[in-house]
Order: structure tokens, then sequence, then C-alpha cells
């Protein structure tokens, strides 16, 4: 009996083979601040989900969003630096003014190029349909009852949602559906009774006074749970059979990791799980070792360097803006230049909205010279009422995405931070190097590296070095990746890094981005350095996806599985201080982004 070495199967096996064989029973899942996406490793793509959960609620007053209470309010002087910004991209784009628009907007003004971002692109301006919330009862007494259990005391109201809902239109046996998940929960109407919960928020879990750390981490594995059981048909009782591939973004702290991993293999009873970095991940889903990776998610951007299958820690940068503020920036773009129909668009308490101008502003905006407008049909959401269309010219359509340069456009939503205490972890995943700081790498004597984040409040600008300025996260995209490269201070790495840029996330799917990015980024390279060439690498698949397949590879690849952490020992013992366990670091491991090994 011949007995082939990994290396020789290695270099026998398809790749088609090896991902059949290996990837019907990994799940990757790459949580977001808007989108989770998951799917088997074996699949091309992963299921783009939502991020939410709509529960039912009998609370009055109802409050249909769970975090309403950010700080939304927008300050005079960020007022006036935003209009400063828009004249000063106005400037580059040659487009007018603020208020040269505003002067001549009673004049008919000469329409410039009436099109949109890529003609191959199919836009989608047809309406959404509001989510029927009601599940049918086989039992019309039953469910009168259950409606009694709810506390819902008056049936005359009941019946008249359901009458208006033009789906179902008996109200004898129906009943609120407890749960709604995916895209359907973003379609609710703000009248009916449900609350939206978002478990993570700018790259974090969104835990603040409102929202208790115990309800993000149920919603997370509800979430999840329901994705696993009707997305991918994998029930619970046959979970034991599956591994997990975590692919977290880099702005996650250690405290996050280990209660997703406890989600992950307590809750959804994974056999096993690995963790691995989305920066890392990113560069073996493009099939490339060295890279700048920019990944400009839903709400958060994060820069990082990544050398030979290493991810550099000094080169982090985390910049707290994604593309729905490029959403909302084009809302008030629109209504600045008084284009938006008279209707009442609230991204804030009507989900709907956001979910259009994401529409809008995937279909239409794009980076490029000159006045851009487009004809579109805008619609308006009110109450149970159906959708109403507006056809409305829209302008401007170059400058929102421009705000990643010039981040005073966009001006993001605050969100509160959690409390103080959270942090206070004291069963930390890297041992008793919690309590220590470490501005470099240090080598550990016994060849661990100790992590460079750990215990530092990320909340405060995301610091991650004490000598870091935090005014480094209020700059914008080029100079964040020009100090993200120059930080690395080794010459030839630094040229072959500007020449590797690698874009990642639906942001990066803007029209006009990369020549953008590589003409800012070249521009803001101080004249000291002896860089001449900057270049934007083209993504192998879609952007979007690119973390969640470079997981997928590291999975099938991973032969060795000494970075595989198994439910039996999680659940049993955890990762604390003498529990004889170590939680390598999680930026000097080639191809991992944590370690779990026996001492």
């Amino acid at each position: 009996m011949v007995v082939l070495s990994i290396q020789d199967y290695l270099k026998s096996v398809v790749p088609s083979q090896l991902v059949t064989e290996r990837g019907s029973n990994l799940v990757v899942i790459n949580p977001g601040s808007g989108n989770v996406r998951i799917g088997l490793a074996s699949q091309d793509a992963p299921f783009n989900i939502p991020h939410c959960i709509a529960r039912y609620t009998n609370q009055v007053p109802k409050r249909s969003v769970q975090d309403q209470m950010l700080n939304s309010q927008i300050t005079t002087a960020q007022h006036m630096e935003r209009e400063r910004a828009y004249d000063v991209i106005a400037s580059l784009l040659k487009i007018p003014f603020l208020d040269e628009e505003v002067a001549n907007n009673s004049l008919p003004r000469k329409m410039g190029r009436v099109d949109g971002f890529n003609p191959q692109n199919s836009r989608k301006d047809s309406a959404f349909n509001w989510t029927n919330v009601y599940e049918k009862k086989l039992n019309s007494s039953s469910a009168a009852e259950t409606l009694v259990n709810k506390g819902v005391e008056n049936n005359d109201s009941v019946d008249q949602h359901e009458v208006a809902d033009s789906k179902e239109p008996t109200s004898s046996d129906h009943n609120y559906k407890q749960l709604i998940f995916g895209e359907e929960t973003l379609k609710i109407s703000p009248e009916e009774p449900y609350c939206l919960r978002r478990p993570i928020r700018r790259g974090h879990l969104n835990i603040s006074q409102h929202y208790p750390m115990q309800q993000v981490l149920e919603d997370l594995h509800i979430i999840w749970e329901w994705i696993l059981i009707e997305k991918l048909h994998i029930p619970l009782s046959q979970r034991n059979m599956y591994s997990a591939i975590i692919v977290v973004p880099e702005t996650f702290d250690n405290r996050e990791i280990k209660e997703i991993l406890s989600i992950v293999l307590r809750d959804l009873r994974f056999s096993s799980a690995v963790v691995h970095q989305e920066g890392l991940a990113a560069v073996f889903g493009n099939g490339l070792s060295t890279a700048c990776v920019v990944n400009m998610g839903s709400q958060v951007t994060s820069v990082i360097c990544v050398e030979d299958g290493v991810a550099l820690p000094n080169t982090e940068k985390t910049l707290p803006f994604g593309g729905e503020d490029i959403s909302r920036c084009l809302l008030w773009t629109q209504r600045h230049h008084q284009t938006w129909p008279q209707i009442r668009t609230d991204v804030l308490t009507k989900p709907i909205d956001l979910l259009m101008l994401n529409r809008l502003k995937e279909s239409y905006c794009e980076i490029r010279e000159g006045e851009l407008d487009a004809v579109a049909v805008v619609h308006s959401y009110e109450a149970d009422m159906p959708a109403g269309s507006h056809k409305t010219r829209l302008t401007a359509l170059n400058v929102p995405p421009m705000g990643l340069f010039y981040p005073m456009l966009l001006v993001p939503d605050v969100y509160p931070p959690p409390p103080r205490s959270w942090f206070h972890d004291y069963e930390d995943m890297l041992e008793d190097t919690w309590q220590m700081e470490f501005p470099r790498r240090t080598e550990m004597p016994d060849g661990l590296f100790p992590a460079v984040h750990v215990g530092l409040p990320m909340w405060d600008s995301f610091p991650i070095f004490a000598t870091k300025p935090k005014k480094e996260e209020k700059v914008g995209l080029a100079e964040a990746i020009t100090s993200s490269i120059l930080s690395t201070g080794r010459i030839e790495l630094q040229k072959k890094l500007f020449s590797s840029i690698q874009l990642i996330g639906g942001v990066a799917l803007t029209g006009g981005l990369i020549p953008a990015v590589e003409e800012r980024v070249l521009h803001s390279i101080p004249s000291n350095e002896a860089i001449e060439v900057v270049e934007v690498l083209q993504s192998r698949t879609n952007p979007t996806f690119v973390p969640w397949k470079g997981g997928a590879i590291l999975g099938i690849l991973d032969f060795g599985r000494d970075a595989w952490i198994h439910r039996e020992d999680w659940i049993r013992n955890g990762i604390h201080i003498g529990s004889g366990r170590k939680y390598k670091d999680s930026y000097f491991l080639q191809a991992q982004a944590m370690c779990y090994i026996n001492s």
C-alpha cells in the first residue's frame, strides 16, 4: 500500500477535486456591518445577506430601529466643512460650486451628459414592496389565542393592518411573524410593531446602553442559525460534521473575536473553527502574497499591508466611513441642489429609504470629470401605502464617491460606544500579554508575538499604538493608503506595495475609483520619497466576496489543522490565564490570523 505525503497529494490533485473533497463540509462566515457573507467553501460565491434582524414587539411607544438613539445631528461647523469639501471637489471635477448652483437654480440650466454608471450594469429602478409581516395559521382559533398571549388587545386594529396588506387580505387566520430576517427586515413599514436590530456597527459589535451585549450576541446567533438552516440547509443535528472558517474584520478586537468563537462553537455547534483576518484572506482570495489591502465596506474602511502572507500591524488604518455614508451624501447633494422630489426620505427611521439610496448610488454614481447627471426613478415609501414613483433628474452624481478622499463631505453618523467595563476581559485570548503595550514587534521567550492592540479602548478613534496619532483616523483614503505603506520603512517593500494596491468591498465596484485612487495616492506621496509608480490591481473576482473566497481557500488548504479550535476544548477550557492553552498573535503567522496550539 502506497501512502502519499501531503506534498505529493497537493502536487497530484486537481484543484476542483480538492475544493469538492475538502470544501463540502467547511462553512465560511464573513461578518460585516452591513451584510454577512456565509457559504460552503465549495461554493463559487456566498449568500450575501443584510446583517440585521427584526423582532415583533408590543412595547408602547415602539421603536422601529433599535439604534435610532445614535447622534445623527450635523452641527453648524460640520455643515460648513461639508460645503467647503464640496467646493474643493467641484473644482477638481470641473463642475459648478454650490453657491453657483444655488444662484442659477431658478434659471434653466444646460444639462450635462444624462447617463449613469456602467451601461452593462442594468439599472434597478423598480420599487420595493413592503414586507408581508403576517404568517398563516392552520388553526384560526389558535391564532387568536396566540394574539391574546402576545398582548394584542385591539383585534380591530390588527384586522385593519391585515386588510391593508394586498398579499394577505384575510385576517381571521393570520398572526404577526415573531422574527424576520434578511432584506425583508429592511422593507418593514415603520407602522408595523417591529424593532430592527443591527448587531454590528462601524466594524464592531453594536453594544450600547440601548443594545446590551447579551442581545447583540443572541441576535448574531439567531441570524446565522437562520442562514445555516434556510439557505445552506444544515440543521443543528448535522452541524457536528461541519467546521467553520471565520473571516473577521481588522476592526474586531480580541474580546469580540472571543465572543464570535463562542457563538460558532457553543451555540451553532460546529465541530471546530478557525479565525482569519479579512486582510490576509483577501490576499489569498486574489492569489497574491504581498499587497496593500483596502477594504471598503458599508460602514467602515480599513487599510493594512500584507508581506508574504504576513499582515504588518503597524500599517493598519481604520476610517469610519463606507458605502452607506456615500448613499447619505447622495441624498444631501440632491436636496441641496433641489433635485430631490418633495417626499419624506428618512434613512434613520425607514431603512427601506437607505435601501433605495444604495441602489441609486450603485447604479448611477461614479468618479469622473465634468457634470454628471442622470434621469432616474426615485420612490417614496409612506406608511402602508404603495410605493410612489417620481421621475427626476439627479445631478452631481460624481461628488458623493469623492467623499472617500474628502471625508468631511460624508459626515458619518456617530454611534454610542459600549460601556467601558465591557473591555475588562480578564480571560483574554492572549494570556497575560493583555496588560502590556507593544508599539513594535517584540519576540517573546517562547517564540510567540504579543498582540499590539489588546486591552486598548478601540472606540477612541480605534487607537492601535500609543504612538499612533488619532488624527490619522480622520484623513481621506489616499492619505491613509500612503501612510500605511510608508510606515513599513523599507523602500523596496514600499515600492512593491504601491504597485500592489488591492481594493475590496462593495464600494470597490464604484466606476472610476481605480484611476482616482492611483492618481490621488501618487500625489499624496511626499516628494522626498523615491516612489514613482502607483498601481491598483484588478480583482480576479467580485471585490465584495474576495475575503470570503480567501477564507475558503485557506480552509481547504489547511491540512495541518493546528490552528483549529475544537468545540469540546473551547467549551471545557476556553482560553484564559493558566489554562495551558495559548492563542498566538494574529499578525505574525503566515496565512493564519489566529493559532490555537498545545503548550
